[in-house]
């Protein structure tokens, strides 16, 4: 699925941090939960560079607990980097941020009474409403859709700390699709930038493979699906989302389940491991060495094609 997501003003965003992130002494991502490596912003761990980071995971009231810890350990060994879970239906645990930015300093920082911080994340990640928690006042717009966040601001949040809000940010060629889906199916891609139907496909296969038991028992069907189109098959028929002469209409079924996981109607759910996503990034790596060598190799025959007409046209 090619999902189209990098409208101006996340190009203007991407420039903006370019040009702060040297300027500030302490960055912060809000993350997703269900998906804490494909929310994470390739764009920002390569300019991030030795600037300190706090990786908030946010939703994590929507997220298998487990896996959340699973993650917040896998975050916490990387170099430069702590990692935080919280809901903000939990505002004691958003209170303890402030301290753990100081804490984060580098030693010749150590002795600051104030610090610059940059806050950035994906689109529909909650990151206005941690801003509006942390400030004890409503200073960033709210709204359960993505790119509500429109400009770069600055808000003093008290205990010597104050943060440059910007644009909920994606980027512009996500390499792994899986990836793509995940962002997706959280809600941090418009929905006019997407197919229901292959979000949909993605999540119910997860389900199946997963939790076959979980959709099953919400929709209340009679009995586990055999494959995901009998789920959507059976869905359809259960939920009335029929077109001509009967037949289910998939991209009204689609919407159903993808409105459906992201309000949590499934449970807490994470849609992908620190192990799963270290066999996707191998894959990748060998797929696009194999890519850019047929590249490659594609040039290299034109070269010698090009070469050969000439030196027939020299006799």
């Amino acid at each position: 699925m090619q999902i189209q997501w990098f409208p101006g003003h996340m190009n203007k965003a991407r420039n903006e941090v370019k040009a702060i992130i040297p300027r500030v002494d302490l960055l912060i991502e809000v993350l997703d939960a269900r998906i804490p490596y494909s929310s994470e912003n390739p764009m920002i761990r390569e300019l991030r560079r030795d600037t300190p980071a706090l990786k908030i995971l946010a939703k994590s009231d929507l997220a298998n607990a487990k896996l959340t810890q699973h993650w917040l350990d896998w975050h916490n060994k990387r170099n430069g980097i702590a990692a935080k879970a919280i809901t903000t239906k939990s505002k004691s645990s958003i209170k303890e941020i402030p301290g753990m930015l100081f804490e984060l300093l580098p030693e010749e920082k150590k002795n600051k009474t104030s610090l610059l911080a940059m806050i950035a994340g994906v689109p529909n990640v909650g990151k206005s409403t941690l801003i509006n928690i942390l400030a004890g006042r409503i200073v960033a717009k709210t709204g359960n859709e993505p790119a509500v966040t429109k400009g770069q601001q600055r808000i003093v949040i008290g205990n010597g700390i104050t943060l440059i809000d910007t644009p909920g940010m994606l980027w512009p060629n996500v390499v792994n699709p899986k990836s793509g889906l995940r962002l997706a199916a959280v809600g941090s891609v418009k929905d006019t930038a997407m197919e229901y139907e292959d979000v949909a496909a993605f999540i119910v296969t997860y389900l199946l493979n997963n939790r076959p038991e979980v959709a099953v028992d919400f929709y209340k069907l009679d009995s586990p699906a055999i494959d995901m189109i009998d789920f959507f098959d059976r869905l359809g028929q259960k939920r009335g989302c029929l077109g001509k002469s009967g037949v289910v209409d998939y991209e009204r079924v689609s919407r159903i389940i993808v409105n459906d996981f992201r309000k949590g109607s499934f449970g807490k759910i994470t849609l992908e491991t620190p192990e799963e996503i270290e066999k996707e990034v191998a894959e990748l790596e060998v797929a696009l060495a194999a890519k850019s060598a047929k590249k490659e190799a594609k040039k290299e025959a034109r070269k010698a094609k090009f070469k050969a007409r000439n030196k027939d046209k020299r006799k």
